[in-house]
């Protein structure tokens, strides 16, 4: 071991003369490197080694290099390169190898000497360094598709980028991002060689025998590689994108021709080409002249919008309209909130006759947002959120609190209280009961049950009480009940006590929670602290199970300040 690494220090000794020569280093500095890698040396001979050893020595490695580079640029010294940097590029791509021939399966490890391998030009070393790793992980195409840019972008190959991509594809024949960036790469290539030639006539040079294909420079690659992908993959989400990356470029008039040509004949039956097609409506330039005036651009804006729902429409009744059909949702998200329906009848219409999840919950939310003021909207929407079972539910009553009339908020809550139960049959409603349940502690809160207007607080209390009813019986009512004499305008001491001991006498077995609370409306400016003692004795007595061990948990965290 002592020979081997005493035989690596040796190896280093003309470079680390020149540093010294040229004033790069000085001698205690040499003297620190050659201590340093000495030890991490050693580290890399022994019988068992790490791998944070290795990732330790390239590190050390790569800061000495900065630090050269630095020192270089300060006494503006830029010869030597072959004795001193060279050798150390070469000590660390050989590190690398030897890493991760011992790690295979660490990819990050094999990214890692690609990365150095592009920051400190050795370009030649990469093809190498992706071969090796693509022999071992050639069932990730994203490794694929980065060899294949590398080839083309970092040593300008685009014959080398096709042949890794055609090897790839024998590996993943279905994979969508393979052939996305292949159909890409074509198009690049064909680009290139178009830019070549433009540069060659304009300096008028003879090419001789040399000729542009002109077939090339109108993307055929590009669209043997689209009919070779469309043949594996025959959706009409992947044909749009590789329509989108045609359009990239200038010179695809053709291409994007056959290629929407191909959507509207063969993918009439997918919603994408519809919502595509649309799309293209609404973005397709108008007229020069007309575009000079206000009133000319707002009725192109017009005239476009219109076109497209009218494309939408053609959509629904080539699909089956009686179905769910993402069409809708499409259609609802593109026409809906882009100032094409302004009406609140409109909006109260989309929401109550689409049929997509994504779509009810964006047509709710957004359509509050902007009819903020109307009970019927929150109304409508808290509906549609509650028979979702949405997360949202209780910051969107709070919304709607915020923003509507404080005398009528009270309506929201029982509109949606009894038309859920009309929409919904009775097991459908219990599904949604919790998603409710958020609605009714906000309401049973300062802003239901403490409202100034006795009215509302009363009517508040009872629509409570016939929710519990409804969806708990007598029981949950009873408990109901008993909470809603918590809320007086000057709630008393006694009657809190009075409320906990007859709720904890039915449920003091299982609830922890009730006695947690108990205990912390002592420990409030109302209550008596001194009797937290004899409530945590009552608790441990009578609660059962693991109903113990969360209580025991949450009175400790409460007892330090963390709860």
């Amino acid at each position: 071991m002592a020979e081997i690494v005493q035989q690596r220090i040796e190896d280093r000794i003309p470079e680390l003369e020149q540093l010294e020569r040229v004033g790069l280093f000085t001698k205690k500095e040499v003297k620190s490197i050659i201590k340093r890698v000495t030890a991490l040396e050693y580290k890399l001979t022994r019988l068992i080694v790490n791998k944070e050893d290795f990732i330790a020595y390239i590190q050390y490695e790569i800061n000495v290099l900065e630090l050269i580079k630095k020192r270089r640029a300060h006494i503006h010294y830029q010869f030597k390169r072959e004795e001193i940097e060279y050798p150390i590029i070469h000590r660390i791509n050989s590190t690398f190898r030897r890493a991760t021939n011992k790690w295979k399966d660490d990819v990050q490890l094999w990214l890692s000497h690609v990365a150095f391998c592009k920051k400190w030009a050795t370009k030649g070393q990469i093809s190498k360094v992706f071969s090796s790793m693509l022999a071992i992980h050639p069932d990730k195409p994203a490794l694929w598709i980065m060899a294949a840019k590398s080839e083309l972008e970092d040593r300008n190959s685009s014959e080398s980028a096709r042949h890794l991509f055609l090897r790839s594809l024998r590996f993943h024949p279905n994979n969508q991002k393979v052939y996305q960036e292949y159909f890409r790469m074509e198009l690049l290539h064909s680009e290139k060689l178009r830019k070549q030639q433009k540069d060659l006539e304009k300096a008028e040079m003879d090419l001789g025998e040399y000729e542009f294909s002109p077939e090339i420079l109108r993307g055929k690659l590009a669209e043997v590689v689209y009919r070779n992908a469309t043949g594996q993959i025959k959706e009409a989400a992947f044909v749009i994108s590789l329509l989108n990356i045609a359009a990239i470029f200038d010179f695809t008039k053709e291409l994007q021709d056959t290629i929407l040509q191909d959507l509207q004949t063969n993918y009439t039956e997918d919603s994408f080409t519809w919502d595509f097609m649309a799309k293209r409506e609404l973005e397709a330039p108008g007229a020069g002249e007309e575009l000079q005036t206000a009133k000319g651009r707002a009725s192109d804006i017009n005239r476009r919008e219109e076109r497209c729902c009218q494309v939408y429409e053609e959509g629904v009744k080539s699909l089956n309209s009686g179905k769910s059909s993402p069409i809708h949702s499409e259609h609802v998200h593109s026409i809906v909130f882009k100032n094409q329906i302004l009406r609140l009848d409109s909006v109260v219409w989309i929401l109550r006759n689409i049929q997509s999840r994504p779509s009810e919950l964006h047509v709710a939310m957004t359509a509050t947002r902007r009819y903020s003021q109307s009970v019927s909207m929150w109304s409508l929407s808290l509906q549609t959120l509650i028979q979702l079972g949405s997360g949202d539910i209780g910051k969107h009553f709070q919304d709607a609190l915020t923003n509507v009339n404080p005398k009528v908020y009270i309506y929201i809550y029982i509109n949606v209280h009894r038309n859920t139960h009309k929409l919904c049959p009775h097991n459908v409603f219990i599904l949604s009961s919790k998603a409710l349940q958020t609605v009714c502690s906000l309401v049973c809160s300062q802003r239901g049950l403490l409202s100034a207007v006795a009215a509302v607080a009363m009517e508040t209390k009872e629509s409570y009480l016939d929710w519990s009813y409804s969806t708990g019986g007598y029981k949950k009512a009873r408990k109901t009940f008993t909470s809603c004499l918590f809320f007086q305008e000057t709630p008393k001491m006694h009657n809190l006590r009075d409320c906990y001991e007859r709720v904890l006498q039915e449920f003091g077995t299982t609830d922890d929670d009730l006695w947690l609370q108990y205990i912390q409306e002592e420990l409030g400016p109302l209550g008596q602290p001194e009797n937290c003692g004899k409530i945590h004795w009552r608790a441990m007595k009578f609660l059962e199970g693991e109903s113990v061990e969360r209580f025991t948990s949450k009175y400790t965290l409460l007892q330090t300040g963390h709860l």
